[in-house]
C-alpha cells in the first residue's frame, strides 16, 4: 500500500517524450528563485526535468509550513481549472538550478483531455497528494512532537531522491517548517533520538542509524506494512 510521501518525484517520467513533443516553453530558475511568486495565481503547469524546490505555504504573519519536495519527473500544481484563494499565499522556491517544461492551462487542458494515461496520472497524483494532507490532518495533529518527528524521519528515509539511502539532508528549521513545531521542540526531540542511537546529527543532515528503531517509534500509518 501507499505511504504519505513529502517528497515526489517521478510520476510523469513516463511521459517524458510526449510532453516534450507538445508546445512548451522551457525555462530554468537559479537557487532562490521562485518559480510561482508570493500573491500569483497559477497560469500554467510545470514538468520538473532537472534540479529540485520546495512547495510552502506563506503566512501573513512571516512565518511558512513546507507542504512538500519536488524532483525530475513530477509537476506542479497538477493541471485543474478552479481558482482557489489558497494559492495567493502557495510558493515553490528552487533548491538548486531548476529546468522545467511550462505549459499553460489551455494547452494543459487539451493534452488532459486527448491523453486518457496522462490524464489518469493525473488524477493518481492528486489522490497522491491528498492521501499526504489526510494523514497529516487525521494521524499527525493528533500525535505527540516525538511520534510527528519520528513518522516524518521514517517517511523521509523511505522516499526521497535516490541514492540518499539513510542519510537525509535537511536543516532542523526545514523539519521544524513541516511539521508546524518550534526549533526549541526539534532540538529537544533530535537530543533525545541521539541519546538513544536511533540518529547522527550535523549540519544540514541527518543520518539514521537504527531504522527498526526509528520505526518502532512511528504509527502504524506511516509505517511499511
Amino acid at each position: 500500500m501507499l505511504m504519505p510521501r513529502f517528497y515526489f518525484s517521478g510520476e510523469f517520467s513516463a511521459f517524458d517524450t510526449y510532453l516534450r513533443s507538445q508546445p512548451h516553453v522551457e525555462k530554468v530558475f537559479r537557487k532562490g528563485e521562485y518559480l510561482w511568486k508570493p500573491g500569483q495565481p497559477y497560469e500554467c503547469v510545470q514538468y520538473y526535468v532537472q534540479g529540485a524546490a520546495v512547495f510552502f505555504a506563506s503566512h501573513e504573519s512571516g512565518r511558512r509550513k513546507i507542504v512538500s519536495f519536488h524532483g525530475p519527473g513530477t509537476m506542479l500544481p497538477g493541471y485543474h481549472t478552479n481558482d482557489f484563494k489558497i494559492e495567493l499565499a502557495l510558493v515553490v522556491e528552487a533548491l538548486c538550478s531548476v529546468r522545467v517544461l511550462e505549459f499553460g492551462i489551455a494547452q494543459f487542458g487539451r493534452m488532459f483531455a486527448a491523453n486518457s494515461a496522462l490524464a489518469l496520472a493525473v488524477v493518481n497524483h492528486y489522490a497522491t497528494c491528498m492521501n499526504r494532507m489526510l494523514f497529516e490532518t487525521i494521524h499527525q495533529d493528533f500525535n505527540t512532537s516525538r511520534v510527528k518527528l519520528c513518522n516524518l524521519l521514517y517517511l523521509l528515509t523511505m522516499n526521497q531522491p535516490a541514492n540518499t539511502g539513510l542519510v537525509i539532508e535537511m536543516t532542523q528549521e526545514d523539519i521544524a517548517d513541516i511539521l508546524g513545531m518550534s526549533r526549541v521542540q526539534i532540538t529537544r526531540e533530535l537530543t533525545w533520538l541521539r541519546g538513544q542511537g536511533i540518529l547522527a546529527t550535523r549540519r544540514g543532515r541527518l543520518t539514521v542509524c537504527d531504522l527498526p528503531a526509528l520505526a518502532g517509534l512511528c504509527t502504524d500509518e506511516s509505517k511499511v506494512d
